[in-house]
């Protein structure tokens, strides 16, 4: 059985699809083991208290990052968290906690990365007019939306679509590609050459 750790900063709509996959079997031989959050007020809190599951809340306001990763990471360690899974969290991880999780930590992207990473991806994706965007599932290193590419999924941008619908066609992807990577990254047989993740089919 296999340990996921959930970090998030908002109402966590990754998450829900993750721990709906989990429960459904979809994520095989996994549990969630705990939720971090950076923000008492976040609703994925909320909803992973109602779900029964382990939810903690570790500010990070006022704290210097590597005080505040420290907290998090010696949560993550004490509920033996094999894979940890940014879903929505709005910090930047430190290299030393990148070093803690080598090839451990996932995080999504709405955009087909290296395309528009930061923030308002979606935004960046339409005034850019281009005709073809998405997510991106990736590893986590030590640079920003940078880490080896695990699953991606394309979403047309049509003529009728503004930033909003745009981006709510690109989170059903999302919650798609993400229970995906999860499975490929447990299961572990893949490798990584250069950038590219190899692995045998499934």
């Amino acid at each position: 059985m296999k340990n996921l750790g959930i970090l998030l900063s908002g109402r966590g709509s990754n998450f829900i699809a993750i721990a709906e996959n989990v429960a459904s079997g979809n994520i095989p031989d996994s549990r969630i083991a705990v939720v971090v959050s950076n923000r008492a007020d976040a609703q994925g809190i909320e909803t992973a208290r109602q779900r029964g599951l382990n939810a903690v809340v570790i500010p990070s306001k006022g704290k210097a990052r590597e005080e505040h990763d420290r907290e998090v990471v010696a949560a993550l360690k004490e509920n033996k968290v094999d894979l940890v899974c940014l879903a929505g969290y709005m910090r930047l991880l430190s290299l030393w906690f990148v070093q803690q999780f080598p090839q451990r930590i996932l995080n999504i992207h709405p955009s087909l990365l290296p395309s528009f990473p930061g923030l308002e991806a979606q935004e960046q994706a339409f005034a850019y007019g281009v005709k073809v965007t998405g997510c991106t599932v990736h590893f986590v290193d030590e640079e920003l939306d940078h880490g080896a590419i695990i699953v991606q999924k394309t979403v047309p941008v049509l003529d009728s679509d503004d930033e909003e619908t745009l981006a709510a066609r690109i989170l059903e992807q999302e919650h798609v590609a993400y229970s995906e990577a999860i499975r490929i990254v447990l299961e572990g047989k893949f490798e990584i050459v250069g950038r590219r993740l190899v692995g045998s089919k499934r």
